[in-house]
């Protein structure tokens, strides 16, 4: 490199687990558990429903099996599988024949398959869509589905959305039961719901419960949140799925548990759904977009509002969203929004703070129309603004000459959990550099994630561009590379 990097403190890998990620075994400071490397898969399976005599003096007793028998077929075992290196004992010898022979040494096989777990549902039997976890298929070169009459189907992947945690494969198969999907925007705090899926590969397995909370966010599983909260049993293997109510119809797909003593230590209360209102939105675009999520944004940079800033705006509470930034020709921008403006509500569903109206926005489709809520110099003022498509990559030499030879693009959601543990609020991304380009003879390197630059303060892509509205002198970023952080000058 020629511009060598200064060490910094270590920070954590980008390759560090995420919450529930595909093959890894431990998730997010254990806090959030990890259903992929659950037990091998039981013989027999746990029955949904315990046989409870019709009635006991005289009095008829409730039952879920009624409901459970229409709704089982529809939720399915889902097995991925990943074909990984295994390094050598012997290091870089272990590779080499002459070695090998000189010292007797046997070849050793260079690859094994992994092997994880899930559960999904089946939302369209016509055309044998499953929603399931993205987590539960993230990485896998190939997908199993095993039905609940015992049918085990190879599955296509048509898509999935890190962000969200959702994925979406079909089964091409016959005789296929779909379930019914609900409002989930209707579920109140104290419904009763029913989780389905096969926790531990135990197979197929009913927990009950209440819907405990709704609109939950803060959970570092995903980038974009709203999730029900629920004290139905949710177990490695639950993730993707079925959260019913008693109708047997859809509201949410299983995905998180909650538990400090670790992953294997089991559900204490406090399981994760997202709803399937979410879900179903998402599905829809990955069936529309080729099996990707393009997703509307505002075009704006904001803060949280704190005490001194809410008096000195005028306002009642030190609440919403402070505009700190409008990107030019952006939705906002065409809408009339201005820096100052502080962001109070979006579409009638309020907005507390930064991440509120980030997640708020992640949520939308491309062209959705949103009218916002907004204090003005400490009056109210209504503005409608069509989302606008945001940038997912971007070649460096349109933003900068020195950044020439660089592909940019938005943060993965593991970047974006490993910057969110360190208290930053965002970053870009290096996919590529071209070697021997101006980019690379500065010491950029794909991989590289782009936290800090002397052009300006930005938090995604497109705050990182305009940055560069005038051009700085010298450019000088700080990136994060594998387990440390350091500068680089860009020539």
């Amino acid at each position: 490199m020629k511009n060598a990097m200064r060490p910094f403190p270590t920070l954590l890998a980008l390759t560090a687990a995420a919450a529930f990620g595909g093959f890894a075994a431990t998730g997010l400071n254990e806090l959030l558990q990890q259903p992929a490397e659950a037990a091998p898969s039981a013989a027999a399976a746990v029955p949904a429903a315990a046989a409870l005599p019709t009635a006991v003096d005289g009095q008829v007793l409730p039952s879920l099996a009624p409901m459970l028998k229409r709704v089982t077929p529809a939720v399915v075992s889902v097995y991925s599988r990943q074909t990984v290196r295994v390094a050598s004992p012997l290091g870089p010898f272990g590779d080499d024949p002459v070695f090998r022979r000189l010292f007797g040494i046997p070849d050793m096989p260079r690859e094994r398959v992994e092997r994880a777990l899930g559960s999904g549902v089946i939302v369209d039997a016509a055309r044998g869509y499953v929603l399931t976890n993205h987590h539960v298929v993230e990485n896998a070169d190939g997908v199993s589905v095993t039905l609940s009459d015992g049918r085990q189907v190879e599955a296509e992947f048509i898509g999935s959305d890190p962000d969200t945690d959702i994925a979406l494969i079909r089964i091409p198969t016959q005789g296929l039961t779909a379930v019914q999907m609900a409002n989930s925007d209707q579920l109140q705090v104290g419904d009763f719901v029913v989780a389905m899926g096969n926790p531990y590969g135990l197979g197929q397995t009913v927990t009950s419960g209440i819907v405990s909370a709704v609109g939950r966010s803060g959970i570092p599983v995903a980038g974009y949140q709203n999730f029900i909260q629920t004290d139905a049993s949710i177990n490695p293997g639950n993730s993707g799925g079925a959260l019913v109510d008693l109708q047997g119809r859809l509201v949410g797909i299983n995905t998180a548990s909650f538990n400090p003593r670790g992953s294997m230590a089991g559900n204490i209360g406090l399981g994760f759904a997202i709803p399937i209102n979410m879900a179903r939105g998402i599905m829809e675009q990955l069936i529309a977009n080729g099996g990707v999520v393009k997703r509307g944004t505002f075009g704006v940079e904001s803060q949280d509002v704190d005490e001194r800033t809410a008096r000195g705006l005028g306002l009642d509470a030190p609440r919403g969203a402070l505009v700190t930034r409008v990107y030019p020709g952006s939705a906002a921008a065409t809408a009339g929004l201005q820096p100052g403006d502080v962001v109070t509500a979006a579409n009638g569903q309020r907005i507390d703070n930064r991440a509120a109206l980030h997640n708020f926005e992640g949520l939308q489709p491309v062209g959705t129309r949103v009218a916002l809520d907004v204090r003005r110099d400490g009056k109210p003022v209504q503005l409608n603004v069509a989302l606008k498509e945001g940038a997912r990559s971007a070649d460096g030499a349109t933003i900068d000459a020195r950044l020439t030879g660089a592909t940019l693009k938005e943060l993965d959601e593991s970047a974006r959990q490993v910057l969110r543990s360190q208290g930053a609020n965002g970053g870009v991304q290096v996919s590529n550099v071209t070697r021997d380009s101006r980019a690379w003879k500065s010491g950029l390197r794909p991989g590289d994630v782009i936290v800090a630059s002397s052009s300006g303060e930005f938090g995604d892509l497109p705050g990182f561009r305009a940055t560069f509205e005038r051009s700085p002198p010298q450019l000088v970023l700080q990136i994060l590379r594998g387990r440390g952080t350091g500068r680089v000058l860009m020539q």
